[in-house]
């Protein structure tokens, strides 16, 4: 057992909380060093993965000469007499003759022999058909190797995977790419008082995590198919145990919403023991979003599974998601652990205490300032709605107006760039 982690046995009665920053932090050095296997994927097929290898040239960019202009390709001093014309995707013949010219697209391979391109809008004809006029200073063509010479490393592994790097790996002549497999995650959704359908009535709530937290995982890059969302689980230990080793056989990460407390049928901790769990983070002082948890176990095809234990209070399960599962995913995909961005806060935040804040916060890309948002209790999700990420403010201190703080973005779609 490595000393980062404990058994479940040990840890589950009073654990001290790890703090929020370092909790990040422990929980992305596990997932890197479990990143996912390499896959070849064509490139339509690519987007939302990330490199498993640097990106290179297969040839130079341009891999000839192109010209950036329509016009006339000359040799020597005009005027020149038309021999030709070369369109893009032709190989022309060198252009031989002194005082001769052909016309050319923009796009097209440049002649070997051409002295200069003029262009046509400021070209004229002579009397006897010839062209006539004065090329520019600099060359209107683009040379080989101008963007990228042949080998060249353009991207490092660990990239993420949008439109633009796909049009850059086709224009140097890739077919596929070699990528890291997206995360498998499955959901389990605990809690006998859940309904899945309907109006909250009778003392029973409405599952609000069962249809959202496979949307929020799918963001984040994970496959996660309907039938690996499984619930409600019924509260006893054995329905915990048999779904757990059931979801852990197919998926890299199963989440759990509810049972991370210790109560009469909170589950969670005791199914995680029976399953022979290390944790790598039980609790963290963060507030919403307490107890959560991260927990490892082995698998006999030797890669290790992970179960991220959400909170049942829908806010503090995202509030967890964001700060587990998120840099969980980044490292087994093979990624940067997340930096954050910083924006000024508009208004008052306040602290809790010894705990990191994570306050629901709308955002003004344009002034760069954050804006609290009203409605974020734990079992709220009105503000979330309207949210754009949370604004972290660390133990023992307050957000004031006109502080730079970080934010924790929430996830976009694959491809989409962060703002």
């Amino acid at each position: 057992m490595s000393t980062e982690t404990a058994s479940a046995a040990e840890q589950a009665a009073a654990p001290p909380p790890a703090g929020w920053e370092e909790a990040r932090c422990r929980v992305y050095a596990v997932g890197l060093a479990a990143a996912l296997p390499a896959v070849s994927r064509p490139l339509p097929d690519a987007d939302g993965h990330t490199l498993a290898e640097p990106l290179t040239t297969r040839t130079d960019l341009p891999a000839f000469p192109t010209s950036s202009v329509d016009g006339w390709a000359v040799r020597g001093a005009g005027p020149w007499r038309i021999v030709g014309r070369v369109l893009a995707g032709g190989s022309p013949p060198p252009l031989a003759e002194e005082g001769s010219t052909v016309e050319i697209a923009t796009g097209a391979m440049v002649p070997e022999g051409v002295t200069a391109i003029l262009r046509v809008e400021e070209s004229t004809r002579t009397a006897d058909g010839r062209v006539a006029g004065t090329p520019r200073a600099n060359p209107e063509w683009r040379r080989p190797g101008e963007e990228a010479y042949a080998g060249e490393e353009l991207l490092p592994a660990g990239t993420p995977v949008d439109p633009a790097l796909i049009g850059l790996a086709a224009s140097c002549g890739h077919d596929t790419l070699r990528v890291r497999r997206s995360p498998r995650a499955a959901l389990l959704v605990f809690g006998d008082e859940l309904l899945t359908y309907g109006p909250p009535a009778d003392g029973r709530v409405r599952d609000a995590l069962g249809p959202a937290v496979p949307a929020w995982l799918r963001r984040y890059g994970c496959q996660v198919r309907p039938a690996d969302v499984t619930g409600p689980v019924a509260d006893t230990l054995p329905a915990h145990v048999a779904a757990l080793r059931q979801a852990l056989d197919a998926a890299d990460l199963v989440c759990t919403t509810g049972g991370t407390m210790h109560g009469p049928v909170d589950h969670l901790h005791p199914a995680l023991a029976a399953l022979g769990a290390d944790y790598v983070v039980n609790t963290v002082a963060v507030r919403p979003g307490f107890p959560m948890l991260l927990a490892r176990l082995s698998h006999p095809d030797g890669r290790p599974r992970f179960v991220a234990g959400l909170p049942g209070n829908p806010q503090s399960a995202i509030v967890a998601l964001v700060s587990l599962v998120a840099p969980l995913l980044a490292g087994l995909q093979g990624r940067s652990m997340p930096a954050l961005p910083h924006a000024t806060l508009a208004e008052p935040v306040p602290g809790r205490g010894d705990h990191t804040h994570l306050a629901l916060v709308r955002l003004d890309r344009a002034a760069g300032t954050a804006h609290p948002l009203r409605h974020v209790g734990s079992a709220m999700l009105r503000g979330l709605a309207g949210a754009d990420g949370f604004a972290v403010i660390r133990p023992g201190g307050t957000g004031e107006p006109g502080a730079r703080v970080p934010i924790v973005p929430l996830p976009l779609l694959p491809g989409e760039r962060a703002w």
